[in-house]
């Protein structure tokens, strides 16, 4: 029984307890011939809840740890030798969990029975080629303990999923009965369900700050193992971006820094003007009929994909910078550039700025524009005077979104601006950013204890740190420089 299965079981029975926990209350009401504390719904309503919340809690506390130790427990049976020279530990288990994954589909599709998977060996050739049937694919090199690992972890998983349905039933079953035989019609079945309601809302406010708390302690774990095995100095300091994985690897994270502010600069110098001359036009100036169809209109470019737009760094804007600018004065021959990843960039960033700007700008009280009118100003000395500081918190809001949405993309610098690691000033000289090596490091074939594969973990807290000060640094200028109104 599969776990999306076995949660729809548990649903099935908090709709049963819902029933029998209404009917049980009115029947005892109509009864004892008394008034029920709730309403009837209330009580059906507590019985649901006992009978799924901790039947849940018990499938996704057992779904969290039943992997952990299991695996843990297989490979300490896989001996040393099993292991190949200059590999890990961490990629014969992820072996044992393919092949495992592969015998579970031979024994369902019929091709095997459990009692002669039992006997069979690695070197058996049929067994080869039924895993070959179902897309697993063992080589030549696959040792036969990991594949008496692979019937272990299947066995023991297996047994563990069985024991795991008895549990959450169990536990479905008996909080329901006991909840439903503590039905009674002074029962405060209202206070019970709106605590429970409470108490959801208050773990869901929590979900954002544990899921941030997550993510720096994973990268801060990573992060503390790599600066164990690479020096902290020369990865702050040097300006060498060399991975090698074979020893000998520069990483210094300059050049990769650098990159990625010049990319994000060029393409905030264009969003953030444009951005806020749109907003201004479309929030002031322009009529409902042209305002009603240019904002959905500018809105369409933050719903194209990334790759539409990096294809179009790719093939227009590219050779376009390099055959009309960058050739003729000599700047470079190069259609991947920074100048094409930050253009093409930029106009992505355009309508987060414009509508987040535009809506701010709406939001200031139509009293501050009348009071300013009956002083006498001008249209423009009213938007520069008195909206403009009134709207500078959200405005700053909004093109800190658009620079965090610059520093973050990936996918436009790959295709324009290439993957050069490189400390220069020509904006038409092909660099590369953070978020790409973070990419590449992590991407094919490689040992994950390596630095090479560690230090996307460290590229990835630095950038979070300097995201971080450039929010507290927003916050500061906000709080100074906003205009306060009563």
């Amino acid at each position: 029984m599969t776990p999306s299965i076995l949660a729809l079981i548990v649903l099935a029975l908090m709709v049963v307890g819902y029933i029998l926990g209404r009917q049980r209350a009115l029947s005892l009401a109509k009864r004892d011939g008394v008034r029920l504390h709730s309403l009837p719904g209330y009580y059906g309503q507590s019985v649901a809840l006992f009978t799924a919340v901790p039947a849940f809690v018990l499938l996704g506390v057992w779904l969290f740890l039943q992997p952990v130790l299991i695996e843990n427990q297989i490979s300490a049976t896989i001996p040393d030798s099993a292991i190949p020279e200059g590999g890990a530990r961490s990629l014969v288990m992820a072996d044992v969990r393919r092949i495992a994954d592969g015998l579970d589909l031979v024994v369902e599709q019929g091709n095997i029975s459990e009692d002669d998977l039992a006997v069979m060996r690695a070197d058996i050739s049929n067994v080869r080629s039924r895993l070959a049937e179902v897309g697993v694919a063992l080589g030549s090199n696959v040792q036969p303990a990991v594949f008496e690992a692979a019937k272990s972890y299947r066995s023991i998983g297996k047994t563990a999923s069985f024991w795991r349905n008895i549990a959450v039933l169990a536990a479905a079953l008996g909080s329901g009965f006991l909840a439903w035989s503590r039905v009674r019609p002074a029962m405060r079945a209202r206070n019970v369900s709106e605590t429970f309601i409470r108490a959801l809302l208050m773990a869901s406010s929590f979900i954002a700050i544990l899921t941030t708390f997550g993510i720096v302690a994973s990268l801060l774990f990573e992060t503390i193992h790599f600066f164990r095995i690479y020096p902290a100095k020369d990865f702050f300091f040097s300006t060498i971006w060399n991975p090698q994985f074979r020893g000998g690897s520069d990483l210094g994270i300059l050049p990769l820094l650098w990159g990625t502010f010049y990319v994000s600069l060029v393409a905030l110098l264009l969003a953030v003007p444009v951005g806020l001359m749109i907003a201004i036009y479309l929030a002031e100036y322009a009529g409902k009929s042209l305002r009603s169809f240019a904002k959905p209109a500018i809105e369409i470019l933050a719903g194209i994909p990334t790759i539409v737009y990096g294809l179009f760094a790719l093939i227009t804007v590219g050779p376009f910078l390099r055959d009309w600018i960058a050739q003729p004065l000599g700047l470079g021959d190069s259609s991947s550039s920074v100048m094409t990843a930050g253009l093409v960039m930029g106009i992505m960033l355009i309508p987060f700025v414009s509508s987040l700007s535009d809506d701010i700008i709406n939001a200031v009280p139509q009293s501050m524009r009348d009071g300013s009118y009956g002083l006498g100003a001008t249209q423009s000395e009213t938007i520069k005077k008195v909206i403009m500081p009134a709207a500078l918190p959200g405005i700053v809001g909004a093109i800190l979104l658009a620079a965090s949405r610059a520093i973050g993309e990936t996918m436009i610098v790959v295709m324009g601006a290439g993957a050069a690691a490189r400390l220069d000033v020509n904006p038409f000289e092909a660099m590369t950013t953070v978020t790409v090596k973070i990419v590449s490091q992590l991407t094919g074939d490689t040992e994950f204890a390596s630095p090479e594969t560690l230090v996307a973990f460290a590229l990835g807290l630095t950038l979070f740190v300097f995201t971080l000060g450039l929010n507290v640094l927003a916050l500061y200028i906000v709080r100074k420089y906003r205009e306060q109104y009563e």
